[in-house]
């Protein structure tokens, strides 16, 4: 299979051609928690805050990757190593082409999300973990996930039925369940300016 395989990369304008354009760098901000932790919400009040400064961002979560390209996937530890792997392939052409990238998965060991930082590169890798202990978690149950887990209706339920493992050292830690929507997406913000610092953001 590979050997009919002919990369045009060599022939194609460059990152920097891209940043250029956009004015601004690409980053992986990848945002790791229970379910009903945070991530989304967060990420979503991050893109508006960086689209109101003229920076292009991009929003990856599991609802919309799971409903397109990785619908044929399901919860097993093989397809979750898959999914995060096909959601970092995809996150590393976004972050090359200049854009801000939030990638927001529950994404549960830690040899996972390595892999993700090892294919995205870890100059462009920013882990930011949404701490929020489980019972603030399973309180909200927006989707009805954790009722569902606890009868034994949902297999490999992370924090039910399957372990997460907490990050060791993310660049950011926000627990939402003591800090307001505003105060966790500040930080994030402020990272993700930080890291561009030398760049033109």
């Amino acid at each position: 299979m590979t050997e009919n395989i002919y990369p045009i990369y060599d022939r194609m304008m460059t990152r920097q051609d891209k940043e250029t354009l956009l004015g601004q760098h690409g980053v992986m901000v990848w945002f790791t928690g229970l379910s009903g932790s945070g991530k989304s919400s967060i990420a979503l009040g991050v893109e508006r805050e960086l689209h109101q400064r003229g920076i292009l961002c991009r929003i990856l979560d599991g609802d919309n990757i799971r409903a397109g390209i990785n619908s044929n996937l399901g919860f097993t530890a093989e397809d979750r190593r898959e999914n995060i792997r096909r959601i970092a392939e995809v996150g590393k052409l976004f972050v090359q082409t200049g854009i801000v990238t939030l990638a927001c998965f529950v994404s549960p060991t830690i040899e996972i999300r390595q892999m993700a930082q090892d294919i995205i590169g870890p100059d462009d890798f920013l882990e930011v973990y949404v701490s929020t202990p489980i019972e603030e978690c399973e309180r909200r149950d927006v989707k009805g996930l954790y009722a569902r887990a606890r009868r034994g209706e949902v297999k490999n339920f992370t924090g039910i039925s399957a372990p997460f493992e907490p990050p060791l050292h993310p660049a950011l830690d926000i627990d939402t369940s003591v800090l307001t929507l505003e105060e966790s997406i500040r930080p994030v913000v402020q990272l993700i300016i930080q890291h561009n610092s030398n760049e033109r953001i």
